[in-house]
């Protein structure tokens, strides 16, 4: 069978690009390995742990603030088994919806291991399927720590913390990025201990260093521990409980750190395994990412790639943008995508979002710019709500005045982010983020104050 265009792999990155080559008239087929499509983000990631998070936080609500609200409930008793069940609801809907969508656009979907055996030719369980063009769209896996064996039981990565079937007494979790601090939360608030260690000496590695302080502060607040500049070498799994040798990071004594489950949350890392990229002649990078240009393009003509298995962020969102422009240039239109105006989101309560640079990238790449900072502690409905945890941190070119990065800690941070993700996205200034009206009572009203805190005119502070 011939196509003008196939995708190996249905995650965000690969039925994007699929529905919208099928929707520029080109004849589309999307090849998955796995029983279910929608990737890691629908089944084992972004989907699942959010249906998890919201969970968990309603439980910790009805337990320690509907009282002060004035809603009398007793104490509410956990049914982990229900919850793992609400959880998977979401997933099934999701995963439904994209089988949908390829059945709507006229997209077959192809079950299979996908391997390229040339440029313009697919295998697929010994059946050979003919493409114009090829999209590698394979996502990512988990990175695993030398001599630590994942049994998704007692040692687990993402994937098994999601569906852990008691609440551990105590669980370890290796690595204070995203997957950790945002699973560590669940846990904790279903009862946990939770203790956190972390190779580098701060959290959220990437992040803008302020944000990651006050983001710390607020989670020791809520009971998390953190072991910072510290690494796990090795964990003895024979006992009833797990034993982590955990050593500085610099060199020295280990100490012993006991757990019931550790969740081993160092990254993760390009799926490239079985492809026959190198048969095919396709190039990777000294990280393991299927080299591009910026089209797309790998070295072999016809073979392109998107999402977690290149250069940049491992985002969703990102690897949906990758899809739609490079379905659009093998349509002949103009695909693009602004780096530069890539959002991100932890999902924990509160929640951090950020988009462009950091003040530490600003400070090195030698930029002179403007800081506008306003807390939620000093937002009207933040305060009603008793949601004050926070805030939001605007940075913008000293003599332009154009955003240059936004960074927030707080409630609904990552709804809140889009507004300076469209300000970035056309260029725009403080000072128009701060001639905008915002309605009121709303948290965004804080982003307008940051704004406005740029030109030092803020009105609530």
């Amino acid at each position: 069978m011939s196509y003008d265009l196939v995708v190996i792999g249905s995650g965000p990155a690969g039925y994007v690009c699929a529905i919208r080559g099928a929707q520029l008239g080109l004849k589309t087929a999307v090849v998955e390995k796995d029983k279910t499509f929608g990737g890691t983000c629908l089944n084992v990631g972004c989907i699942p742990s959010k249906a998890l998070l919201h969970a968990s936080h309603l439980f910790e609500e009805a337990e320690h603030d509907f009282a002060g609200m004035g809603i009398g409930v007793s104490k509410p008793k956990l049914d982990l088994k229900q919850m793992l069940s609400f959880k998977q609801e979401g997933v099934d809907g999701n995963v439904k919806g994209v089988d949908f969508l390829f059945k709507k656009n006229k997209i077959d979907a192809i079950k299979g291991t996908g391997k390229i055996i040339g440029a313009g030719k697919i295998d697929v369980d010994g059946k050979t399927i003919e493409a114009k063009n090829i999209v590698i769209a394979t996502g990512s896996d988990v990175t695993r720590l030398k001599g630590i064996e994942i049994d998704e039981k007692r040692v687990v990565s993402s994937t098994g913390a999601l569906s852990l079937d008691k609440v551990p007494g105590k669980l370890l979790v290796v690595g204070a990025g995203v997957i950790g601090l945002e699973l560590g939360s669940v846990w904790r608030r279903l009862g946990a201990e939770v203790q956190v260690v972390e190779f580098l000496d701060r959290i959220l590695p990437g992040m803008d260093g302020e944000v990651a302080k006050q983001f710390q502060r607020i989670l020791e607040k809520q009971g998390m521990t953190f072991k910072l500049g510290s690494k796990v070498t090795a964990i003895d799994t024979k006992g009833k409980t797990l034993k982590a040798s955990v050593e500085p990071a610099a060199g020295g004594k280990a100490e012993t750190v006991e757990a019931d489950v550790v969740l081993v949350a160092v990254g993760r890392v390009p799926f490239t395994e079985g492809l026959g990229l190198k048969e095919a002649g396709v190039e990777l990078d000294e990280r393991g990412r299927v080299k591009i240009d910026d089209h797309f393009q790998t070295n072999v003509k016809g073979i392109f790639a998107v999402g977690d298995v290149v250069r940049g962020a491992m985002l969703a969102h990102k690897g949906e943008d990758e899809g739609v422009a490079v379905a659009e240039l093998i349509a002949g239109k103009a695909g693009h995508v602004n780096y530069d105006a890539i959002p991100n989101v932890i999902y924990t309560y509160p929640e951090v979002a950020s988009v462009g640079k950091t003040e530490e990238e600003l400070k090195q790449a030698g930029v002179a710019y403007k800081v506008g900072k306003f807390p939620f502690t000093a937002n009207g409905r933040a305060k009603v709500n008793k949601t004050t945890e926070g805030f939001v941190k605007i940075l913008s070119d000293d003599k332009t005045d154009k955003v240059l990065g936004v960074h927030i800690v707080g409630p609904d941070a990552g709804t809140m982010i889009t507004e300076a993700t469209i300000t970035m996205e056309f260029s725009g200034s403080a000072e128009d983020i701060a001639r905008t009206c915002h309605p009121h009572p709303t948290l965004s009203e804080a982003m307008k104050e940051a704004a406005l805190g740029v030109d030092k005119r803020a009105i609530h502070m």
